[in-house]
């Protein structure tokens, strides 16, 4: 019994498996570092906080630099997380004007789409995301 026990904790700690509870509060905080930081329009630290394929896109669709396209990007500033929804490696953090997509990634929970407005039986529509 107590070999199984040692697996059991084992492979919890090498898969980086937490609570569903652990994995909303980090997203919850993602969220809201984000939304702090466009506050202070600290386009460095935004740019840190998206998934390299948004970074990528957002500078491919703008032709700048990370930091210029997103400080023009007109992303609705946010105070507020209402509402978190996890699904594995997925996330979604609704706030009160604003909807944030996030991956988890080994550095934590990055954005993937940002300024986003959900659209009646279509897609959310988002100022800046992913490929």
């Amino acid at each position: 019994m107590w070999a199984g026990l040692q697996v059991g904790l084992a492979v919890a700690v090498l898969c980086g498996c937490s609570s569903l509870s652990d994995r909303e509060d980090a997203v919850a905080a993602a969220a809201r570092a984000f939304e702090a930081d466009l506050a202070r329009q600290d386009n460095a630290a935004l740019c840190g906080a998206l998934a390299p394929g948004t970074r990528e896109e957002l500078e491919d669709s703008s032709k700048t630099g990370c930091q210029q396209a997103i400080g023009d990007s007109d992303l609705p500033a946010a105070a507020d997380v209402r509402r978190v929804d996890v699904y594995g490696r997925q996330a979604r953090a609704v706030l009160d004007s604003d909807t944030l997509f996030l991956s988890a990634f080994p550095d934590g929970w990055k954005i993937t789409a940002a300024g986003c407005d959900p659209q009646p039986r279509k897609p959310y529509k988002c100022v800046v995301k992913g490929a």
